[in-house]
């Protein structure tokens, strides 16, 4: 038995489907936290108002959605359409949607005059100064750009990249590969007779302190990393 209950509204071209699901699960799902869309349904049924029990007619979903799938529908109505938030849910999501924002800066952009990240906590700061707004229900693909710009008459931000020189002792070679791989694009690997590899890795230029500091605790110190352009 389900004790509470929200509901989310969508509406496409004046036409308005609800969908029925459980507070706190709906809630991590738009988080991301649950993936699974029937772990938060109260049911699968689309209605076009759900106090009422009416229910649109198939055509008209296969029209709206593309299809009359249930589960597909609920998936389209929780990605696009506006569940009611408690005060303390949209704190959280909006607080969840800013670190994602900050963290994303701080890896992609750098200031022109050092060419090194600004700390996450400058960034929040600005965020602050410059009053911006997150909004939690949008991607932050869809607002990142917007965001940029704003903190741009706050902070100096350009996005580049960097080419790094690098070389691997053979002993942590196979442990560093899976490190220049996941960090950046590998633009020439080159092995080395006894079994080292100097490989010119190019990566944004945010994610330079980021790699000299992996690379550094797997091979003890022992790589060398040199920017090249």
């Amino acid at each position: 038995m389900v004790d509470k209950v929200s509901v989310v509204r969508y509406t496409y071209s004046n036409e308005k489907f609800e969908l029925l699901v459980k507070p706190d699960p709906a809630f991590d799902y738009k988080l991301g936290k649950i993936t699974e869309i029937a772990k938060i349904l109260v049911s699968d049924e689309i209605y076009t108002d759900s106090s009422k029990g009416t229910r649109p007619p198939s055509e008209k979903l296969v029209n709206v959605f593309k299809t009359d799938d249930p589960t597909k529908i609920a998936e389209i109505i929780m990605q696009k359409g506006e569940l009611n938030l408690t005060t303390e849910q949209r704190k959280k999501m909006t607080s969840e949607k800013k670190k994602q924002i900050v963290t994303f800066i701080a890896k992609t952009y750098v200031d022109p005059k050092t060419h090194l990240p600004h700390p996450p906590l400058r960034i929040e700061q600005a965020m602050v100064d410059g009053r911006i707004s997150i909004d939690p229900f949008k991607k932050t693909d869809d607002q990142m750009s917007e965001i940029v710009e704003k903190l741009r008459s706050i902070i100096p931000l350009k996005s580049e990249n960097l080419i790094l020189e690098i070389l691997v002792p053979a002993q942590f070679v196979a442990q560093s590969y899976t490190v220049l791989k996941s960090t950046g694009t590998l633009k020439k690997e080159d092995w080395q007779p006894n079994g080292s590899l100097k490989a010119i890795l190019e990566i944004p230029a945010a994610a330079r302190p980021n790699v000299i500091d992996r690379l550094g605790a797997i091979t003890k110190g022992t790589a060398s990393v040199e920017v090249i352009q």
